[in-house]
């Protein structure tokens, strides 16, 4: 295998228990250099701590993995020159500035001194902190704290970034304009490994893995990942959504249900069967204000997957 292609990230068969709970189940994964991963899944899926495994700062139970082909143990010091990592809580200093914030960092990281100053206009151009610098970090927006905690993150020009659930909490626009940045460090080469709790999220990523309890149960593109779980779907608008999914969850002819505020997705076995769970849905007193054929997305996959009839949550 030549160096080009040596994957950025490699894991075999981790595993990380804490007491008797198992947080990680034997993940195994690849993410080849120029990638952008998202690991999606629920809170308590196992995310924070393959992260926190990835990036060199906790030990696993058993299992191996190799960050820019250094392995996680002995070659920790050397991941941590080549990575950077934004835990979900990072560590801004909210009594500095935005200025203050970046300078420290670049301490932190040895930024050689003559490269600052064209790294920090780049960096602050890019993430649209400008107007912004003299700020106190404690005073700016939850979106705009993300968008300076990746700039400090990025402050030393890593080659891989782990980003642990950097968008939760965070408003729409912020978002959008989060993952805005992410494309573009995308476009130079940098590697991103993302995780998150929005499911919808999954559809921007170039490769997916869909992780719960501990264990990773598929990992390929949006679109494979759709197609290979190809279903009829249908979207069901409900006056009383909640109380229907009850009524129909154990129906034969239904795979799965996903909640979605007052509208239903339903999967089903066969195309030919709408018109009678319609029908069924009716009879239980489902105040039904029509429906349509959907394509399922990520989220109704992993639903379906995971068997949470019923446990849809309302996509951010």
């Amino acid at each position: 295998m030549t160096t080009e292609d040596t994957p950025a990230i490699r894991t075999e068969s981790l595993t990380k228990s804490f007491g008797d709970v198992k947080a990680l189940d034997g993940i195994t994964l690849e993410v080849h250099k120029g990638e952008l991963f998202g690991l999606v899944g629920p809170d308590g899926a196992g995310k924070s701590t393959l992260m926190r495994l990835l990036a060199a700062v906790m030990e696993p139970t058993s299992g191996n993995a190799w960050v820019a082909s250094h392995p996680i143990g002995k070659g920790a010091e050397r991941i941590k020159e080549k990575i950077a990592y934004m835990p979900q809580r990072f560590g801004l200093y909210e009594d500095l500035t935005v200025m203050e914030n970046m300078v420290f960092y670049a301490d932190i990281f040895d930024v050689p001194k003559a490269e600052r100053a064209a790294r920090m206009d780049r960096l602050l151009g890019f993430s649209g902190l400008v107007p912004f610098t003299g700020r106190l970090a404690g005073q700016l927006s939850g979106g705009m704290k993300q968008k300076l905690g990746l700039t400090c993150a990025l402050i030393h020009t890593p080659e891989i970034l782990f980003l642990d659930e950097p968008t939760n909490g965070v408003d729409p626009v912020s978002r959008r304009d989060f993952w805005k940045i992410l494309y573009e460090l995308l476009k130079e080469g940098t590697t991103i490994f993302v995780s998150t709790s929005y499911l919808d999220e999954a559809e921007r990523c170039t490769e997916v893995g869909l992780i719960y309890e501990g264990r990773l149960l598929e990992k390929d593109t949006p679109a494979a990942i759709k197609a290979r779980h190809a279903m009829p779907m249908i979207e069901v608008w409900c006056d009383n959504a909640h109380e229907t999914v009850g009524t129909i969850k154990d129906d034969e002819r239904v795979t799965g249900i996903g909640l979605y505020g007052d509208r239903l997705h339903i999967g089903l076995k066969e195309r030919g069967d709408i018109e009678a769970v319609i029908g069924t849905l009716s009879d239980r007193g489902c105040a039904t204000g029509g429906y349509r054929e959907i394509a399922p997305s990520i989220e109704d996959v992993f639903f379906t997957m995971i068997g949470a009839r019923g446990a849809g949550r309302d996509p951010g």
